[in-house]
């Protein structure tokens, strides 16, 4: 009976598994683009159920084991129309479906609210070159980008490793964000759009950034007071409607270990709450002496999209990093000859004692709400918090030297700074776009106002020592001003002398024989005092119109600004400082054919002088000017391989004015003087995405020359802009494996260089060598299971990526690997 009751059983199971496969059928087809353009990425799903699939990059899909009968068939991407549409699926059958979608009414969205679906090297739509989702070929300037498939092939998790990637940028020191843009050094960055004024000195981890966006050239006209070379706009991660779960786990050189982490996916079934949490944790050395600490990054995102009509989203994102602040790599005195590797690479200055305790924390909220087919109300509101404890010992920018004031280039003049700020920046910004036909023209008007408030309130202090001992022993040698004197050689007698040498209040390093130990700061002589309070607001109304005839797309933008900063904040004496610009911007986009759009576009850019610099005429001398840049530009925007491959041509000229600089005089070193004008011409070309499915490149290469063109001081005409390399490139190339035999293998390869740099040490002409450095990789992927080796600077060059002078040199890292492990799922 037994064998009977097992025999029926299994004839059961059969005919059930036989009447299941004869109920099922398969569903395939194309998506295109009203303009007969392949839609990647896009979703469609079996409505109420979890059968479903996204477009590959051709547009294409394909959907196994639908159930027989009529269902309604859900497509849903970013920017378009939903489509729900009717597909009655039939037994032995395989349906094919193609379909159209179009663009959402308008495509009024302006804030970066769903996550990004594409998964190549390659991005089409930026929301910061117009504050609206425009397709990058339309936008009339150059805006240069790293993806998130490019930071994690490259294994790359600092900006200073993403900035390689794109062309005219290169780094000025090791501190975060401190790069140079087309010859320029930038100051400020965005993120999502909107401006940050302080976010600390050691770069933090990146797990939550979904790409990294360079606009380059002035931005005022949409973001206020902005460098002239360009600004960095940081994109962070959002939810997605669709479950993406991922881990990863990185070891390597210097005793790294990381750990990261990327959930996102629907949290209803409706898909109107969706969620996405980024986790970093990162506990790595360096091969520079005492650096390296301890990395956390927490970034929670949820975006709650109730209809089709209104997008809200909210990010918060917690950035801890304790480690000691890298001052750069001295070197032996400023003499005629020195060599840099006069030390080696490793070389820094500090003790074991030293830290630097840093907390970035910032939350945004945005919406956007489509109020009728032809207008939309677009918000943003971030509150940015920055916090640092600092305990250091770093050089006083000079050598030690004899009671005779001879320096001795083996020595260098040391200070303590202990220090605690913190510091808050609020940034609003909200617009209505309006779109509308008028005749063959399109339109998309935008009219919005920004405000950013930065804060540094009472409380903030530092406790620090400098300077020589004087002849008493009992303190240091003041100015009349009461902060520590240098030594002067004509007064010796107010110093203390010891060894025919003046005595510092903190030893001098000796290169030839450091010493790192532990110090106790407590036996300098201290002076504590008030980290001065801080206040400025800026006050933006501004209007941009879009229009399309044809072939031609435009843009004209007027920016009304007004900066207002306190001086002397906190005190009785507190008065506002006003400063004001009307700042225009007008480009024009040609596209005479599909494949190519022709630009031009001019440009302005304004950056008020501090209040405490211009309100102070008898300390820095002036009234000054605010720094006024502008910038014409034209190029090509090209795709091809069937819009895989996006190549970008940009040649342009860029002047600034009013730029300030030390005046030299022996009476009075505060004394400034307006240097006249700064010019910066050159070409960029930059290449993103897939040449073929199987091989991905990024590549960028610039010809740049930034030099002073006007001066008060005749000698300084010609000179070239500190870490301004005259040209500088570099790509990186992914080739996956097609044969099944090795399925799942790929590898990459890269490289970069940069020519011969100025530093800021003109009088003693130092300067940086060029190099150019290979990287490698090799990559393996099972499952969802992926290994990935990363071979950096493999013939392992010597080479400096940026610096101030001798005393402030940074090397770039020698030869390193990392190995990950990640599991998607």
């Amino acid at each position: 009976m037994n064998a009977k009751y097992s025999l029926s059983l299994l004839l059961l199971l059969y005919c059930l598994n036989l009447s299941a496969q004869q109920t099922a059928a398969n569903l395939q087809g194309n998506v295109k683009t009203t303009k007969n353009e392949p839609a990647a990425f896009v979703s469609l799903l079996i409505k109420h159920s979890q059968i479903g699939t996204i477009t590959n990059e051709q547009g294409k899909y394909s959907i196994q084991n639908v159930p027989t009968g009529k269902h309604i068939l859900v497509v849903k991407a970013v920017g378009f129309d939903l489509i729900e549409k009717e597909i009655n699926i039939e037994e032995n059958r395989t349906l094919t479906v193609n379909l159209t979608i179009s663009a959402a009414t308008t495509q009024l969205q302006a804030v970066e609210v769903t996550g990004r679906k594409e998964q190549t090297y390659k991005n089409s739509y930026a929301f910061s070159g117009t504050k609206t989702e425009t397709p990058l070929r339309y936008v009339p300037q150059a805006i240069s980008y790293v993806t998130k498939e490019v930071m994690l092939d490259r294994q790359a998790f600092k900006n200073s490793d993403v900035v390689k990637n794109i062309s005219g940028v290169n780094q000025f020191s090791y501190n975060n964000n401190d790069f140079v843009l087309r010859g320029f050094r930038a100051s400020n960055t965005m993120i999502n759009g909107l401006r940050v004024s302080s976010s600390g000195w050691n770069q933090s981890l990146i797990p939550h950034v979904e790409r990294v966006e360079v606009i380059k050239g002035p931005a005022s006209a949409l973001f206020a007071n902005t460098d002239p070379g360009g600004t960095v706009n940081i994109v962070t991660k959002k939810p997605l409607d669709e479950n993406r779960k991922s881990v990863n786990f990185t070891t390597g050189s210097y005793n790294t270990y990381r750990l990261a982490t990327d959930f996102t996916g629907p949290m209803n079934e409706s898909k109107t709450l969706l969620y996405r949490l980024n986790f970093a944790y990162q506990n790595a050395e360096s091969f520079r002496v005492l650096q390296g600490g301890q990395d956390v990054v927490v970034a929670p995102s949820i975006s709650f999209i109730p209809d089709e009509k209104t997008h809200a989203n909210i990010d918060l994102v917690f950035m801890s990093s304790v480690g000691k602040l890298d001052r750069g790599q001295p070197i032996f005195g400023a003499t005629a000859g020195t060599q840099l590797n006069s030390t080696p690479i490793s070389f820094a200055l500090g003790k074991k004692s030293d830290y630097i305790k840093e907390l970035n924390m910032y939350s945004t909220l945005s919406l956007t709400r489509k109020l009728t087919d032809w207008l939309s109300f677009n918000a943003s509101y971030m509150k940015f918090m920055y916090n640092e404890d600092l305990m250091e010992h770093r050089t006083s920018n000079g050598y030690g030297m004899d009671a005779d004031g001879k320096a001795i280039p083996t020595l260098m003049q040391m200070q303590t700074i202990r220090r605690q700020t913190r510091n808050y920046t609020d940034n609003v910004s909200a617009y209505f776009i309006s779109a509308f036909n008028t005749g063959k023209f399109e339109h998309k008007l935008l009219v919005g106002y920004d405000h950013i408030l930065f804060h540094t309130a009472l409380g903030n202090s530092n406790y620090n020592a400098g300077g020589f001992i004087n002849a008493a022993g009992n303190g240091v040698v003041l100015t009349k001003s009461g902060t520590p004197a240098a030594y002067d050689p004509k007064n010796r007698s107010l110093y203390m002398i010891k060894d025919n040498m003046p005595v510092p209040n903190v030893p001098f390093f000796n290169l030839e024989n450091p010493d790192y130990n532990i110090t106790d700061i407590s036996r300098y002589y201290n002076i504590s005092s008030a980290v001065t309070p801080s206040r400025y607001y800026a006050d933006g109304v501004y209007i941009q119109e879009q229009f399309k005839f044809g072939k031609w797309n435009g843009l004209l933008g007027l920016r009304m600004e007004h900066y207002t900063d306190m001086l002397n904040y906190t005190l009785k004496t507190e008065k506002k400082v006003k400063q004001k610009a009307l700042i225009p911007r007008v480009g024009l986009v040609y596209t005479p054919m599909q494949w190519v759009s022709l630009y031009g576009t001019y440009t302005e850019g304004y950056q008020p002088q501090s209040a405490g610099t211009i309100g102070a005429p008898e300390i820095y001398g002036g009234p000054f000017d605010p720094l006024i840049s502008n910038m014409i530009e034209g190029g090509a925007k090209m795709e091809y391989f069937k819009k895989r491959l996006a190549v970008n041509l940009a040649i342009y000229r860029i002047e600034q004015n009013n730029v300030l600089v030390n005046a030299g005089a022996p009476d009075n070193l505060n004394l400034l003087r307006q240097i006249g004008q700064q010019r910066a011409t050159g070409l960029e070309l930059d290449a993103y995405g897939q040449i073929t499915p199987e091989l991905s490149l990024t590549a960028n290469i610039a010809f740049n020359k930034a030099e002073i063109t006007k001066s008060t001081n005749e000698a300084e005409v010609g000179k070239i802009f500190p870490n301004a390399p005259r040209k500088q490139g570099g790509f990186w190339a992914k080739y996956k494996f097609p044969q099944k035999a090795i399925s799942g293998l790929a590898v990459g390869v890269g490289s970069n260089f940069v020519t011969e740099r100025t530093t800021n040490d003109t009088k003693n002409n130092l300067k940086l060598p060029g190099y150019t450095l290979l990287d490698a990789a090799i990559y393996y992927t099972v499952d969802k299971f992926r290994l990935a080796f990363n071979l950096n600077n493999a013939f392992n060059k010597t080479h400096w990526v940026g610096g101030f002078d001798y005393n402030r040199l940074f090397p770039g890292a020698p030869r390193n690997f990392l190995i990950g492990i990640g599991y998607s799922f």
